[in-house]
């Protein structure tokens, strides 16, 4: 039950941030009678219609936005949530490098148990702070698992699900996206809300390497391959 605790957790959090997404209420979560698995039980959505990437873009920087300002001073999560179906701890921490480098980024190269990944990032934990020095990181609100499978339209309204919710920086949001997935509108709505901070380009590899690392740890493939590469990328900015 705890998976979907977490789930449920993060899909209120999300619900009571923002008025421009439509997310679905939780309604229930619980175990089974007879011991043999737990439920969610979800307000139903009708789903339909094309999507406005501008309107969506604006609502997501509406989400970052107003947790950025009025929600906890730390990064985290009020529980340990999953993505996919590996765990993902949200221990409360005051400094956002610290967070991600251990409860993301260590966590995942962990599990992958690869030598050349467990080599370039002991190569770059030391200094994944010189990537954020000309900016300030605040905790925003995150969905978390972003990508367009999660994503759909309710009554003209940008609607989203299945979170891996927690409380991190906004950029981190986009480590699903593909290059160019995102169109140009969406970031012309988004950019509404935030505005691109320097240095934006080079730390978007940080946060693929998240998620690709998972999807190896997961799936397999040549997401290994794509993470290493993504690792790389990273190491090559910090020694600029």
């Amino acid at each position: 039950c705890k998976m979907l605790l977490g789930e449920a957790q993060g899909l209120e959090a999300l619900r009571c941030a923002t008025e421009l997404l439509k997310v679905p209420k939780v309604l229930h979560v619980g175990n089974r009678r007879d011991g043999s698995g737990s439920f969610l039980v979800l307000e139903y959505l009708n789903l339909g219609g094309r999507r406005d990437d501008f309107q969506l873009g604006l609502a997501m920087g509406d989400l970052h936005r107003a947790k950025g300002a009025k929600g906890p001073k730390e990064f985290g999560f009020v529980v340990d949530n999953t993505i996919g179906e590996t765990l993902q701890r949200n221990p409360w921490t005051e400094d956002w490098v610290d967070f991600f480098r251990e409860q993301r980024l260590r966590f995942q190269v962990d599990l992958a148990e690869d030598s050349y990944a467990t080599y370039l990032f002991n190569a770059i934990a030391p200094d994944l702070h010189m990537l954020f020095e000309d900016i300030e990181v605040r905790p925003s609100l995150l969905h978390g698992d972003f990508w367009s499978g999660n994503v759909a339209v309710v009554e003209d309204r940008p609607a989203v699900f299945d979170p891996a919710a927690y409380y991190g920086h906004h950029e981190a949001e986009w480590g699903m996206s593909r290059p160019g997935s995102l169109s140009d509108d969406f970031w012309r709505g988004y950019r509404q809300h935030i505005v691109e901070d320097p240095g934006f380009e080079e730390r978007r590899p940080l946060y693929r390497a998240y998620h690709q690392l998972n999807h190896f740890n997961l799936f397999g493939g040549d997401y290994l391959t794509r993470a290493i590469r993504s690792l790389e990328a990273v190491k090559q900015s910090l020694e600029k």
